[in-house]
């Protein structure tokens, strides 16, 4: 198979269709239906199932895509190190994060390292933790954003440590001023954002025995603070969430210290591409220069 093979069924695996495939490609609809049909009889099994909603992945196309994703990776940072000897700035950089670390850094940091680097391109994939995960498993993305709790086998480094807190709606009485107790928190209702968005908050609540009290599945933030807001519930986060949330909500320290640690993730830190190594080492800069700020301003 050719390095186009792989282009193609790349194209037809985003885009669902073999029409909006060979417009990507500037191709015939006939000629990615040829590639398709080749690549299938050189491997001797179907790799997509053709219907009337689009174009699918077999289980087969399943297990092979994260090979041939690992191909056009390698074509990808080929590329980029042949412009990097060339003296040329230039190349791909795809980043996974999830909610609160896109709303609170992705604006200033992309606009900053794009003033550096204007001719490196920086595509952004917002999810859950377990889709960060996924997505830097299969090389859809180079770098992402994870809890520590998330991270799994892959490669990391820490950059930032984020409390958890208690919101409430507005009027919530505590035992005790300026804090909410663990002990006072047992027979409320929480509004629990679902598994693979807020690993840490789960792992709390089951570290204290803390039931709930009722039901919610919450994928955003957003929505979470929203029903808090209307008296639905509390709703424990970690402190980045709820910076800036435009919502009439208290929030409290809790009487224990517990944090969510978020990480720079990938799944080799000893093979990146230029551009790639290029962000990988301005974020981690960043966030360095921003601790060695803080402590500065307390003296240390």
């Amino acid at each position: 198979m050719t390095l186009l093979s792989y282009q193609v069924f790349m194209a037809v695996v985003e885009q669902q269709s073999f029409q909006k495939a060979a417009q990507i490609l500037r191709l015939t609809p006939s000629a990615i239906s040829h590639a398709v049909a080749a690549m299938e009889t050189e491997l001797g099994s179907a790799l997509f199932v053709r219907s009337r909603q689009g174009v699918y992945l077999t289980n087969y196309g399943k297990e092979l895509f994260p090979y041939i994703k690992n191909v056009l990776n390698s074509d990808e940072y080929l590329h980029q190190a042949v412009a990097q000897f060339n003296g040329m700035q230039k190349g791909l950089v795809r980043i996974g994060t999830f909610n609160s670390a896109c709303v609170e850094w992705m604006p200033s940091l992309l606009k900053e390292f794009e003033r550096e680097y204007p001719d490196v391109k920086l595509d952004i994939y917002q999810g859950t933790y377990d889709d960060v995960y996924r997505w830097l498993k299969d090389g859809v993305v180079d770098l992402g954003f994870l809890s520590a709790s998330s991270v799994g086998e892959l490669a990391y480094t820490p950059i930032y440590e984020d409390r958890i807190v208690c919101v409430v709606p507005k009027g919530f009485q505590t035992r005790y001023p300026g804090r909410v107790t663990v002990e006072e928190l047992r027979g409320q209702r929480f509004v629990i954002q679902r598994e693979g968005c807020n690993a840490d908050v789960n792992d709390f609540l089951e570290k204290y025995h803390l039931s709930g009290g009722g039901g919610s599945c919450i994928v955003d933030d957003m929505s979470a603070m929203a029903l808090v807001m209307g008296g639905y519930g509390v709703c424990l986060v970690p402190e980045l969430v709820i910076r800036n949330l435009p919502f009439e909500v208290d929030v409290y320290p809790l009487d224990v210290e517990e944090k969510r640690t978020i990480v720079l993730a990938s799944m080799r830190a000893d093979t990146f591409a230029p551009a790639v190594q290029r962000m990988y080492d301005y974020i981690i800069g960043r966030f360095q220069n921003d601790t060695d700020s803080k402590g500065d301003e307390k003296g240390i």
